[in-house]
């Protein structure tokens, strides 16, 4: 929490109650919720945070660089509280999106500018599939 008091000071933003809400929410998830669960889940404790004010939230932290935003299709926005560069598997059937460690792409970076002479700034993958849950219960 502290690294978000800091940098919200350090760019002369306020330190709000909601804001804080907002980020802890995101933290202490591993499900890469989206505004609107977040929302539902922050209402019974701040019930007058709005739906606007957990998008501006979130679109400050991500200015800030404290959150990634996860783009699914061009259709929905998650967000992940990890920065650091890792990749996603995302499940076709139920949505649900999971960290993939970056170890097994770490080779890839340098093929692909070997490959193509760009020298690569950014990466971001999505994999896309149906996760064990959702295709036992196509089984049955």
């Amino acid at each position: 929490m502290d690294m978000l008091i800091n940098s919200l000071k350090s760019n002369n933003y306020k330190v709000t109650p909601q804001r804080i809400a907002v980020y802890h929410e995101i933290h202490n998830s591993k499900d890469h919720p989206n505004a609107e669960t977040i929302h539902k889940n922050l209402a019974p404790k701040y019930p007058s945070i709005s739906l606007a004010t957990v998008y501006k939230s979130l679109e400050l932290f991500a200015k800030l660089g404290i959150i990634q935003i996860i783009n699914i299709d061009g259709q929905s926005y998650r967000y992940d509280s990890n920065t650091e560069k890792h990749h996603h598997i995302i499940c076709n059937k139920c949505n649900k999106i999971e960290d993939l460690d970056n170890k097994h792409f770490a080779c890839l970076k340098s093929e692909i500018e070997n490959l193509t002479q760009y020298k690569i700034i950014n990466q971001n993958f999505c994999f896309y599939g149906i996760c064990k849950s959702c295709a036992n219960s196509m089984e049955n």
